[in-house]
């Protein structure tokens, strides 16, 4: 069993998106902080990110940003967190991010949730780090990339192992119990690249 103290969440930016992402972001947010875990995530105050903040604050939960110099400067941070982490370089905010989690699960998103699940999960193939990886697959959302993936695998690009890097689950109220059920990491956070 993992214990996570901090599960880091990537997802949008954008808010003009399906209603159900918009409620998963929120139902995840309460449901991490009524849980006692702490939230890590992007650092922004607008889109699924925003709501999946404002929603662990307003649950008494601790939640934590990260967010480069560059979005902070154009008021895209949130104000209202436990702590904001700003660093200069979205690689940083990567590692920062990675450093600071126990575990970590993917809500929908744009190209830099994309960025951010493709890093993460390579760098848990290149035996970097064991940590959980939920995919958190709304509505089907991530169908299509969990497709590509089979793909990757079909044409040898990887094993058939690569799927046990990352589990997916059909909702939000599914990744507290997936957290519970995954082994425990064994390699340290200093691992990491």
């Amino acid at each position: 069993m993992a214990a996570v103290k901090r599960l880091c969440v990537f997802c949008g930016a954008s808010g003009d998106v399906d209603p159900a992402y918009r409620d998963a972001a929120t139902r995840l947010g309460r449901l991490i902080a009524e849980a006692g875990i702490e939230l890590v995530y992007g650092g922004g105050h607008i889109g699924l990110m925003g709501l999946l903040a404002d929603a662990a604050l307003k649950a008494g939960g601790k939640v934590t940003g990260v967010i480069t110099d560059y979005l902070n400067q154009r008021e895209i941070g949130h104000a209202g967190l436990s702590e904001l982490v700003v660093v200069e370089t979205m690689h940083e905010r990567k590692q920062c991010m990675s450093e600071l989690a126990d575990a970590f699960a993917i809500l929908p998103g744009g190209f830099g949730t994309l960025d951010e699940t493709l890093e993460i999960l390579t760098w848990r193939q290149l035996g970097l780090h064991d940590r959980p990886l939920l995919i958190v697959n709304i509505a089907g959302y991530w169908d299509t990339l969990l497709a590509l993936f089979e793909q990757v695998i079909a044409q040898n690009f990887a094993g058939a192992s690569a799927r046990d890097l990352y589990r997916v689950v059909a909702g939000v109220e599914a990744v507290l119990p997936a957290l519970a059920a995954a082994p425990a990491p064994t390699l340290p956070k200093s691992a990491l690249p």
